[in-house]
């Protein structure tokens, strides 16, 4: 129209139609340049946070009988989780796992500490690993405890483990009481232990004092 100039660099007329000559970006585009910007900062946050945070978690297993572990043994001797009247710490890992690394001195001062008194011990679980790369493993870092090769992961399945580092508190009578993930130390095993072991606090026995009376 005569009398109507439009700016050669304008993206939209005024009554919000597309200028001559300029795209509009496509909605679908725009969509996907969302969500890849959304699942980029997720990474970085899974790959950033806190382990700390997500040691303790519950478990559907919590308080129910303990499942049964599998495999062929690759490093220790035979065990049978069904038939011993200890705690039981059932570890979950990979020698490929940097948490699992960071991890196993702690369950190695734990194995060594209740060693003598007999009351507690530590099985592993390999998770996706190979058998000479979990014996190398073993044999450079410590350990002598009962490691099951992964069963084709039917053991983690019957676990429901989600991820390794993943270990259980078993009671001595089988039941599970505490689940850990991302890690655990040998304080938080120990704090566990006796949170099932100490007897309750007993009333105090002793009578009370009347409050004396007031002096007229």
């Amino acid at each position: 129209r005569a009398g109507v100039a439009v700016s050669a660099d304008a993206d939209v007329l005024d009554d919000g139609a597309a200028a001559p000559g300029v795209r509009r970006a496509h909605p679908a585009r725009i969509a996907a340049a969302v969500v890849g910007v959304i699942m980029v900062l997720l990474v970085a946050l899974l790959a950033t946070r806190d382990p700390a945070t997500e040691r303790k978690s519950t478990s559907n297993l919590i308080g129910q009988r303990a499942p049964g572990v599998a495999g062929e043994v690759l490093v220790g001797e035979p065990f049978d989780i069904g038939a011993t009247d200890r705690w039981v710490v059932v570890n979950f890992f990979a020698t490929w796992c940097a948490p699992c690394v960071t991890e196993h001195p702690e369950l190695v001062a734990f194995s060594q500490a209740h060693a003598e008194t007999g009351d507690a011990r530590v099985i592993s679980v390999v998770y996706s690993d190979e058998p000479d790369d979990v014996r190398r493993f073993f044999a450079e870092r410590g350990g002598d405890w009962t490691v099951f090769d992964a069963d084709q992961g039917r053991t983690a399945l019957d676990w429901g483990v989600a991820k390794v580092p993943e270990s259980y508190l078993v009671a001595p009578t089988g039941v599970v009481v505490e689940r850990f993930v991302s890690g655990v130390t040998q304080v938080q095993l120990d704090a566990a232990m006796a949170r099932y072991t100490e007897p309750a606090a007993e009333p105090d026995s002793q009578p009370v004092e009347p409050d004396a009376e007031p002096t007229p």
